[in-house]
This record gives structure tokens, C-alpha cells and sequence, in this order.
């Protein structure tokens, strides 16, 4: 069983929302509350990119791109990260990811497509 797995993704038309999922199935919470983690997104043709953050004392970060119409939040006990995306445009459109930071190693989820039509 993989380490975070992402869930949520779909297609939605502009203007729609969406909440992604990342669960931490394998961690124990004594190690998954102290992380960092982050949703990266990556678009057909394009760099996979980092959308947002959240610590351990839930201090966020967001690309400008996704500012005041995403939000990143986390239930530590239910070791899931999640991402509410609101007011969707075709250029939020990719393969979402969940990463963080543990055991040494950078862990990656499998990806969820998001696919916002027009």
C-alpha cells in the first residue's frame, strides 16, 4: 500500500469545486502530525508545480495562480491532507499530487486528475 494516496479528482466545468484527498494510510500519527505537506499539480506539457503547503501548526502557502480560491487544511486524526479548490478554470486542469517528507525521503502519492472544461 502506498504511502499518501489522492482521491477527490474529476471533471468539472469553469467555475466549479472540487476537494481533493490525500490519506496517509501506513503512517502512525506521531509521524504524520509533524510533517509538512504540500499539493503539486502538474499540466500536460508543463513542470510539475507547487500549489500550496501546510505545517504542522497549519501555516499555509499558495502559488499566486490558486490565492483566495484554494484552500489546503488537515485532520491529523484522520491523517488525510485535503485541498478545496473553488472557482475552477481550464487552467487549473492537471494531474494533482500530495508530497511530503519522512522516513529520509521524499514520498508522492499516485496523482488525481483534475480536469476543468470550458
Amino acid at each position: 500500500q502506498a504511502h499518501l494516496v489522492e482521491s477527490g479528482g474529476g471533471v468539472v466545468q469553469d467555475w466549479g469545486s472540487l476537494r481533493l484527498s490525500c490519506v496517509a494510510p501506513r503512517m502512525i500519527t506521531s509521524t504524520f502530525n509533524p510533517l509538512t505537506f504540500n499539493w503539486y499539480r502538474q499540466a500536460p506539457g508543463k513542470q510539475r508545480e507547487l500549489v500550496a503547503s501546510i505545517t504542522s501548526e497549519r501555516l499555509t502557502n499558495y502559488a499566486d495562480a490558486v490565492k483566495g480560491r484554494f484552500t489546503i487544511s488537515r485532520d491529523n486524526r484522520r491523517k488525510t491532507v485535503y485541498l478545496q479548490m473553488n472557482n475552477l478554470s481550464p487552467d487549473d486542469t492537471g494531474v494533482y499530487y500530495c508530497n511530503t517528507h519522512a522516513y529520509g525521503t521524499d514520498l508522492w502519492g499516485q496523482g488525481t486528475q483534475v480536469t476543468v472544461s470550458s
